[in-house]
């Protein structure tokens, strides 16, 4: 399906390129426009557009014209609004899978006994409750003071995994599941070589029930108290450096060893999204996307309320109709919950995003989901469940980054993408995350948070192709070792955010 024509501003001109929106192939070359009224990012119109007609970027509809707009005004909030965006769907209609790839990449990973592979070899300081977060970040702390690693050189660190739940909730439901996925997800990531656990001992989350049906890990590599039955902080403590240091030696046998890039589980992201995301970095990572596919890897894209207006674009490539209707049952149950919270789905894009040239969720979302490629859609899941299938697969989250990231590592990714156009600082240990700036000016200004500027599709005239062997190559590249920005940064330490549904009891 080839798009309109797609408006843009570029060194204080406005940029017209058409592009496919299933490729990504630009069709067009980028000629500029003396427009320099029109914000950098921003649309204006090609043609005289009525008022109540419907606007169109990337060959959909993305609002409707909420006065007379003249050809060569600016498009934007003051004259585009949401509108009805409902549409019919269709299932499994163009799910024709990928090419295999003419070679097997690799790359050095960490082998677990479960057979999944880790980019990273953490030890992590999980907790039940909030309650026992202070005493996990102590361990951390003393463990630091202590030089205990210094004998474990394998060992990436100690990631002590707190949040603000566990207690005050319902033993039952929706909340008590998701962060019960969430907990029993973050122990068994394979960038985790080894799990301690902490509980208070009175929580709703109890350290048995985690321990039982969850199955956390195999015993060598994981040790578990709570503070009430150890003796108070002090001593739970003294026992956590013990027990970190059992683990570590178990932890520190592991060494990287070459891993096929069909081990590749990797979340996509976007935040602070802007007018160039849909056409630069999100359609370049799709094409890397679709690279790691060929390779029999792993893609997730989540942020439901970030897909919204843009599903049926991927009810088409789901490989059974019954796989895209699950994906449709999870925007009605988000239609109902914003419902039933005095909210709408519309509430969306954010103050930046609009600033950035974003209009309406519409237009975010249809750029949104440019990430995802072209590949068939196999499977869809729901907030942190674990993945069964390879391919590209949907993982039901909210649009907000840490959260939907927390979902995905508790899924199984072992990488992370996470495009932006307004800037981000964020990181998501265990988990190393790569950002993909979707304009030059963004890298220029924030260069030191980016690890790759994809505003080169437009200035120096890069192909999606060779963008998207980019994001590949440094994708493998981190998942042998290498730093991306945000690690040498040190981000990691508060990222970790389970989604919570439910009264707080």
């Amino acid at each position: 399906m080839t798009q309109d024509i797609l408006i843009l501003n570029a060194d204080d001109t406005v940029g017209i390129a058409l592009v496919d929106i299933r490729s990504g192939a630009a069709l067009s070359s980028f000629e500029t426009l003396a427009q320099s009224d029109i914000p950098k990012g921003h649309k204006f119109a090609l043609r005289p557009i009525a008022k109540g007609a419907a606007v169109i970027r990337y060959g959909q509809i993305i609002g409707y014209a909420t006065e007379d707009i003249a050809a060569g005004a600016h498009v934007h909030s003051h004259n585009l609004s949401f509108g009805d965006h409902k549409r019919g769907y269709e299932f499994a209609t163009q799910n024709t899978p990928l090419p295999a790839a003419d070679q097997s990449d690799s790359f050095m990973g960490y082998h677990r006994p479960d057979g999944q592979v880790g980019t990273r070899n953490y030890i992590g300081i999980l907790t039940s409750v909030n309650c026992a977060g202070s005493v996990a970040r102590f361990i951390a702390e003393a463990a630091e003071k202590s030089g205990l690693l210094e004998d474990f050189p394998n060992v990436d660190g100690i990631v002590p995994i707190v949040h603000s739940s566990g207690c005050g909730m319902s033993g039952l439901g929706e909340g008590y599941q998701m962060l019960f996925r969430t907990l029993a997800g973050y122990s068994k990531n394979p960038n985790f070589g080894a799990i301690l656990l902490v509980g208070l001992g009175c929580e709703v989350m109890q350290v048995p029930d985690l321990i039982g049906p969850a199955r956390l890990r195999d015993g060598e590599s994981f040790r578990y108290m709570t503070i009430q039955q150890t003796g108070g902080t002090k001593r739970t403590i003294e026992r956590g450096l013990s027990m970190l240091r059992e683990i570590a030696a178990v932890a520190n046998r592991a060494t990287r060893a070459p891993a096929p890039a069909s081990k590749l589980v990797v979340g996509m992201q976007c935040g602070g999204s802007d007018g160039y995301s849909g056409i630069t970095a999100n359609p370049a990572m799709g094409y890397a996307s679709d690279l790691i596919v060929r390779q029999g890897g792993t893609t997730i894209l989540s942020e439901t309320p970030e897909i919204y207006g843009a599903e049926h674009l991927l009810t088409r490539r789901a490989i059974s109709p019954e796989i895209g209707e699950k994906l449709i049952s999870r925007i009605q149950w988000w239609e109902d919950y914003t419902a039933r919270n005095g909210g709408e789905m519309d509430n969306n894009p954010s103050p930046g995003n609009k600033r950035g040239g974003l209009t309406t969720i519409l237009e975010k979302s249809l750029g949104a989901v440019a990430k995802s490629g072209t590949a068939p859609l196999a499977g869809v899941y729901e907030f942190a469940e674990t993945l069964t299938t390879q391919g590209f697969v949907y993982m039901d989250s909210p649009g907000y980054d840490p959260c939907s990231v927390t979902g995905q590592i508790a899924s199984g990714a072992n990488i992370i993408t996470f495009t932006t156009g307004r800037g981000s600082v964020s990181g998501y240990m265990p988990t190393p995350c790569i950002k993909l700036s979707t304009n030059d000016d963004l890298y220029a200004r924030m260069g030191d948070d980016m690890d790759i500027n994809c505003g080169d599709i437009i200035s120096g005239g890069i192909s999606l192709a060779d963008k998207g062997q980019e994001i590949y190559r440094e994708i493998l590249r981190v998942a042998s070792g290498g730093t991306t920005k945000s690690e040498e940064l040190g981000f990691g330490g508060v990222e970790f955010v389970p989604w919570q549904v439910g009264a707080v009891m």
